[in-house]
């Protein structure tokens, strides 16, 4: 990455989301609780959009599809992955 000064640092960077990790929770919970009221398994719904970024995949119903699409897909996995690790660590 450039400095102001144009030059390449070396400097290890921190990848931190910091607060949108409780949006990005808020707004999976939202996704699962719409398409589960409509019907839809959202297991496999989540896993369509989250690998193909079609927001079809996600139910209009209760502002789901809307809000999903406001987080970033790799903030969505990442904290999908940080909860199931978290479940994982409970489990020892």
């Amino acid at each position: 990455m450039s400095n102001a000064t144009g030059k390449v640092s070396d400097e290890t960077r921190m990848f931190n989301f910091g607060v949108e990790e409780n949006r990005a929770q808020s707004v999976i919970k939202n996704a699962y609780r719409a398409m589960t009221e409509k019907g839809y398994n959202p297991v496999h719904q989540l896993v369509g959009y989250l690998l193909s970024g079609d927001p079809a995949y996600v139910t209009s119903h209760l502002e789901a599809r809307s809000k999903i699409r406001k987080v970033e897909r790799d903030e969505l996995l990442e904290e999908l992955v940080r909860t199931y690790l978290a479940h994982l660590e409970g489990k020892k």
